[in-house]
C-alpha cells in the first residue's frame, strides 16, 4: 500500500542553521533516501522550496482567486514529501520515525487511495 509522508518543519528555524548543520541534514535526508530506494520503500519524494513561493488557488462563484503564500499560517510548513509504498501502516510509521525532521518538526502519514 502507498503511504504519503507530509514533512513539515519550521523554515525560519532552518534558515538559521549553520552550513555544517546543512550538510549534516543533507547528508542525513541522502542516507535515508538511498536506504529506502534500495529497499524498494520510497517511490517518489522531493522537498519543496519555501512556503513563500507558494500560491494558494480557489474557485469561488466560478471566478480563480489566487493568494500569496501558503493555505495556512502555521508555526511549521510543509517542506518535502515522500511516497513509501509498505506494507501496511505500522511500516510507513517506522520508516517516516527515520525521517530527518521528524526529530524535530512532524510527518504526517496518509494512505493513499488507489485509483487504477
Amino acid at each position: 500500500m502507498k503511504y504519503l509522508c507530509m514533512i513539515y518543519c519550521d523554515e525560519g528555524k532552518d534558515a538559521t542553521n549553520t552550513p555544517q548543520e546543512h550538510e549534516s541534514v543533507h547528508a542525513a535526508y541522502m542516507a535515508y533516501t538511498l536506504d529506502g530506494r534500495a529497499k524498494g520503500v520510497i517511490k517518489a519524494g522531493d522537498p519543496l522550496h519555501p512556503s513563500s513561493t507558494a500560491t494558494t488557488v480557489r474557485v469561488r462563484d466560478g471566478r480563480t482567486v489566487t493568494a500569496d503564500g501558503p493555505y495556512a499560517e502555521t508555526k511549521e510548513q510543509l517542506g518535502g514529501y515522500y511516497m513509501l509504498d509498505c506494507e501496511n501502516l505500522d511500516q510507513a510509521i517506522e520508516w517516516a520515525a527515520r525521517i530527518p525532521h521528524a526529530a524535530h518538526g512532524a510527518v504526517e502519514v496518509r494512505p493513499v487511495i488507489a485509483v487504477s
